[in-house]
């Protein structure tokens, strides 16, 4: 790792290396005492590498193989970007002086700069073994670790680095709870610490730590915003906050962040590791693979950058290539479930017998953790699936969503709820007092709905015309739903969203709209003037979109109730569909958007053009020109040879969407009819009127 500014080593050389005997009498007056040229030859580490490497050497004149003018010499060749020539000073310097902990110190630096980052893990481990409070050793190494797949030693390493790096002995405790995973002892003597030291930056830190872990990422960010106010140079915060940001789906904010750490430390490989996901989530997939291959030569064991790689190929439509990635990364860690995944979610992938025949053995392992237990599950049931062993295959998918239910708790209750004070909220009087309100811009083209629905083909479809750019699922619309409410939360306590948005301005609803359209900006790569957002989830804010862009395109994808539902609940989703993981709750969820969206037709009538997946494939053409016609587009024959269209897609259907239309999909859901019984029953006569809308949604139970 490039670390030119690891300058906390500094102090470590000066600690040194036993001399071996070599007396001070021994060195030229000229030079003065040799403590002193030593003292020297280090401060100058800081101020000129090129004297510093100098005063290395007329030490060694004098003082034949002094190992700490040799450290000094390594440091200051490392630093001035000769690596080779460092590490032939530092590798024999390490085997002579094997207790010496600044050595391993900077050989640990140089070997993670030179691409050797096993030998880098090595070197530093002797490090902290050597010199437990070494921060620096600790956070490279915590770095190195990430890199080579050991994620559960990097948390560790990165805890020991926040209790290496306190000095402040009141942080001592929450430092060592931190090292334990003892999050609720930690976070209540942080808070009680920072009650009187609120600017103690270290302590900020810590706290944001305990957040993230939690999954609090709000909290977080919050945190960490305010410590790099304090310190903007605090490069691990940073760090810290760029990736909070990025689990935010933040990535247009993450990115001149990841780029700052980047400029400052070019071969980090933690640094670049993110910033090839953040541009990859940005659109930027050329960029990003090339940072990925170039991490790759120097870490080529490190099976979760083969899995990422994997990821970017296939959305930039390399499907070949994608699959070889994936494999290189079964080759190194065959237990890494996600990739058995991410092969089924190619959707036309098909696996082998040798294949089905692992991930069997690797469910009867007991060490499995439960994210890639539940990966397997998933991956099985698709291949299952695929053999048509269709009870078989449920009973995987349904033990993965079990897993996954567990780890995520959906509350179907509060959605309903959701859904009745949204359609108490937007009456039609409450959008007529707001006319005018919203930025102008005609822009955006909004598809919604559930996931799998279809939503997919009809973004390829638009995308395919000359006028529209496609993006991806644009997280800005679910953020600014979230701001509202924390936002009004503060000023009336009993004003959740949606009521918040009632407390908005015609001003503040016109620079809502505006902050969508350049926080969007990123995202758009052409100058075609309309462009798609395809987050499902904004169906439940069609009431917001409408008010802060009112001159923009809703669209409606909506399939099947048991089609849509069941192809839901096989589907793994990394984050954000909690109400996936049972059938119950999906059919609950897909019968409250049904409802929120009748409301929607009711009170703002031709607002949202609806487009049935089933419809597409029966009359491709005629419901091709009635959504173009909506979108106020002329028809282009392009719009049909959508599967031609080589534009990155991200989602589970980029594969599907690069072929014809086609039936065998459509009712695939009837050889799992027999165990979805809890599905009808939760969907009740939205089920039995599709695609149709019962005249009264009744109340679940009733």
């Amino acid at each position: 790792m490039a670390d030119r500014g690891v300058r906390g080593s500094e102090s470590a050389i000066a600690n040194g290396v036993p001399a071996n005997g070599v007396s001070s009498e021994s060195v030229p007056e000229a030079l003065g005492t040799l403590d002193v040229a030593l003292a020297h030859g280090v401060r100058l580490l800081e101020m000129d590498l090129g004297r510093a490497a100098e005063q290395a050497r007329e030490v060694l004149k004098a003082a034949p193989g002094h190992p700490q003018a040799r450290l000094i010499l390594g440091a200051a060749r490392r630093r001035s970007g000769q690596t080779g020539a460092a590490l032939a000073v530092l590798e024999p310097l390490a085997r002579e002086q094997p207790h010496a902990a600044a050595v391993f110190l900077e050989l640990g630096i140089a070997r993670g700069e030179a691409g050797r980052g096993a030998d880098a893990v090595a070197a530093l481990r002797r490090a902290v073994q050597l010199k437990p409070d070494l921060p620096d050793a600790w956070r490279l190494l915590a770095d190195h670790l990430d890199m080579v797949g050991k994620a559960q030693d990097a948390e560790r390493a990165r805890a020991l680095y926040l209790k290496a790096a306190t000095k402040d002995p009141r942080l001592l405790e929450p430092a060592a709870a931190l090292v334990e995973n003892e999050l609720p002892k930690a976070e209540a003597l942080l808070r009680a610490h920072l009650k009187q030291c609120p600017s103690d930056i270290a302590a900020l830190r810590m706290l944001a730590e305990v957040a993230a872990r939690l999954r609090r990422y709000p909290d977080a960010e919050i945190l960490l915003s305010r410590c790099l106010e304090l310190a903007p140079s605090f490069a691990p915060a940073r760090f810290n906050y760029a990736l909070v940001l990025y689990r935010q789906a933040k990535f247009a904010e993450a990115l001149p962040h990841v780029e700052s750490l980047v400029a400052s430390d070019r071969q980090n490989p933690s640094y670049r590791n993110l910033k090839a996901a953040v541009l990859a989530s940005l659109g930027d997939h050329s960029e990003s693979l090339d940072i990925y291959e170039a991490v790759l030569k120097e870490y080529p064991g490190q099976a979760k950058i083969w899995m990422s790689y994997g990821h970017a190929l296939k959305t930039a439509r390399r499907q070949g290539d994608s699959i070889a990635a994936y494999r290189e990364a079964l080759v190194i860690q065959p237990t890494l479930g996600e990739v058995y995944w991410s092969l089924a979610n190619l959707k036309t992938f098909r696996f082998t017998d040798a294949d089905v025949a692992s991930m069997q053995v690797a469910l009867g392992r007991d060490d499995l953790t439960a994210d890639d237990r539940l990966h397997f599950e998933f991956a099985l049931g698709k291949a299952l699936e695929d053999a048509a062993s269709y009870e078989e295959s449920f009973a995987h998918y349904a033990a993965g969503n079990a897993i996954r239910r567990e780890q995520h708790p959906y509350d179907a209750d509060e959605n309903t709820a959701y859904v009745r004070r949204a359609k108490e909220l937007f009456t039609p009087d409450f959008f007529a007092k707001r006319t005018g309100a919203g930025a102008r811009a005609p822009d955006p083209i909004f598809i919604l709905g559930l996931p799998r629905a279809g939503s997919t083909l009809l973004e390829q479809i638009l995308a395919s015309h000359s006028l529209v750019e496609g993006t991806m699922e644009l997280p800005q619309i679910p953020g600014i739903a979230r701001e509202l409410a924390a936002r009004t939360a503060a000023r009336h306590a009993k004003l959740p969203y949606p009521e918040a948005i009632s407390d908005l301005t015609h001003a503040e609803l016109r620079d809502l709209g505006e902050r969508y359209l350049t926080d969007t900006r990123i995202q758009r790569k052409s100058d075609a003037p309309f462009f798609i957002d395809k987050m499902p989830n904004n169906c439940l804010h069609v009431g917001l979109i409408h008010l802060i862009l009112p001159n923009c395109k809703i669209i409606d994808a909506r399939r099947h109730p048991l089609g849509c539902c069941f192809s839901g609940f096989k589907q793994h989703f990394a984050r954000g569909q909690n109400f996936s993981y049972e059938l119950g709750d999906i059919g609950r969820y897909y019968r409250d958007y049904v409802e929120l969206m009748a409301h929607f037709d009711a009170v703002l009538p031709g607002r949202v053009h609806r487009v049935f997946y089933e419809r597409v494939i029966e009359d491709t053409e005629g419901e091709v020109r009635r959504l173009l016609a909506f979108c106020g587009l002329p028809f282009e024959d392009q719009c049909l040879r959508f599967y031609e269209n080589d534009r990155a897609v991200r989602t589970a259907s980029s594969e599907q969407v690069r072929r014809p239309i086609f039936q065998e999909g459509v009712d695939h859901w009837r050889h799992y009819e027999r165990w979805l019984g809890p599905l009808k029953a939760a969907l009740g006569p939205v089920y039995e009127c599709y695609p149709g809308v019962p005249a009264m949604i009744e109340e679940p139970g009733t």
